[in-house]
């Protein structure tokens, strides 16, 4: 809605410049806009993630690439699917995102900057580094079996000719693989916030998150410190319940109100 507001105002305050019209009646000031209702972040938390990471296993080896490099790295989908094995610095264990794959209805899949333009290298753990060895060594060999067929173009995830996966690929699969092993369905874009929550959880600068993640202000990285500060309170009442009777905290509670009252503090 906003976006669409945006366009509409330019529209008018140009007729306006060319005295079409006298005054923009989508000029803000004249308008109630509806707040936008932010969505809960969704993660996994590290026991989910865990498991998962343990499913994954016997899931086919470019799968398996593409969901470590999601956790680990926190990048968008489509700039994993736009991944090359040329990016990687396989000595360094780095790997630097500068392009995303992008599919419209009816068209081919196009190759763009990332979002805000957050051209960035970052670290991977050796075991990540390995893995794409790995696929890099299988892709090799599927290149030789299938010759003139095979398309090459260095890409990383890949339909069976060589061709650059379809950027929608990854949300459709990660939704099978959850079914497939019985754990609790989350949007594959949920693996971007946990590995900005898990990190945040590790005690990583949030400055380091944020270029890690590509964001071009601090201010959308920060929504991830909400979520931490709620995960820190829901863990310390779920302490509380497990360690604390209820009559004992009720009977704490009461009186540390009243001392509260009689010190003049609410």
């Amino acid at each position: 809605m906003r976006r669409y507001l945006t366009a509409l105002q330019s529209i008018l305050h140009q007729a306006v410049k060319l005295e079409i019209i006298p005054l923009n009646p989508a000029d803000t000031e004249k308008l109630t806009i509806p707040k936008a209702v932010v969505p809960k972040i969704e993660v996994f938390t590290k026991q989910e993630a865990a498991e998962m990471l343990s499913c994954l296993e016997k899931e086919d080896l470019q799968f398996q690439v593409l969901i470590q490099l999601a956790i680990m790295t926190g990048a968008r989908r489509g700039e994993l699917t736009a991944l090359k094995f040329s990016d990687f610095d396989y000595n360094t264990n780095k790997v630097t995102i500068e392009r995303a794959a992008v599919k419209l209805t009816g068209k081919p899949t196009q190759i763009k900057p990332p979002k805000d333009y957050e051209i960035r290298t970052i670290a991977i753990n050796p075991y990540c580094t390995q893995l794409v060895l790995m696929l890099k060594a299988e892709k090799e060999r599927e290149a030789e079996r299938l010759g003139s067929k095979w398309r090459d173009g260095d890409w990383l995830f890949t339909q069976w000719d060589g061709e650059i996966m379809n950027p929608q690929t990854p949300t459709r699969k990660f939704a099978m693989f959850l079914e497939k092993n019985g754990l609790k369905h989350k949007k594959y874009h949920s693996l971007r916030h946990t590995s900005a929550t898990l990190m945040l959880y590790g005690g990583v600068n949030i400055k380091q998150v944020q270029e890690r993640l590509g964001h071009g202000k601090i201010d959308t990285t920060n929504k991830y410190l909400h979520y931490i500060s709620e995960a820190d309170e829901e863990a310390a009442n779920i302490l509380q319940d497990m360690l604390i009777s209820k009559k004992t905290v009720a009977e704490v509670t009461g009186k540390g109100k009243a001392e509260r009252e009689k010190a003049g503090v609410m």
